[in-house]
């Protein structure tokens, strides 16, 4: 087998398992991999994939604290855990702040980034636990902030 079959599996079976159960460890995702006959593989791997394709570590409804993959997420409806991660919206006259869970914004940064600019988001900045967003025009954040909090349940 080709060297780039084999890492076309690997990430496969890396997405596939992101996706279909939860992880607390780059060591659990490790064990996975290796079960799933990718013996070469170790943590220190394991953790560029993490990086390569924006996985955090969120909670998750069982506030346990897990690995997930934001390209796999779409728009929040109001049943998603999604919207438990933000617990504060706030704004002045240039510049919006939520406030997520500790480890929960690059996440939710990474969902508002997905948007388009008509919907009021030129971009993010994602630290820990809060995210600063720029406008597109400051003249309507009051539009861009009922926006936001619409996607996350908030009135």
């Amino acid at each position: 087998m080709k060297n780039n079959d084999k890492q076309d599996r690997l990430i496969e079976a890396f997405k596939s398992l992101l996706k279909e159960e939860t992880f607390g460890s780059q060591g659990e995702i490790v064990s996975a991999l290796q079960s799933q006959g990718f013996d070469n593989i170790n943590q220190s791997k394991v953790s560029r994939m993490l990086n390569r394709f924006g996985a955090v570590r969120t909670r998750n409804a069982k506030s346990e604290m897990v690995y997930c993959l934001p390209a796999e997420l779409g728009v929040p409806a109001t049943s998603s855990p999604l919207k438990n991660l933000v617990s504060d919206i706030d704004y002045n006259d240039a510049l919006v702040v939520i406030r997520t869970s500790p480890g929960a914004a690059q996440l939710i940064a990474r969902l508002l980034d997905s948007l388009s600019k008509a919907d009021g988001i030129l971009g993010t900045i994602a630290g820990d636990d809060t995210i600063f967003i720029t406008p597109t025009n400051t003249k309507e954040i009051q539009r861009t902030v009922l926006t936001v909090k619409s996607l996350f349940d908030m009135r």
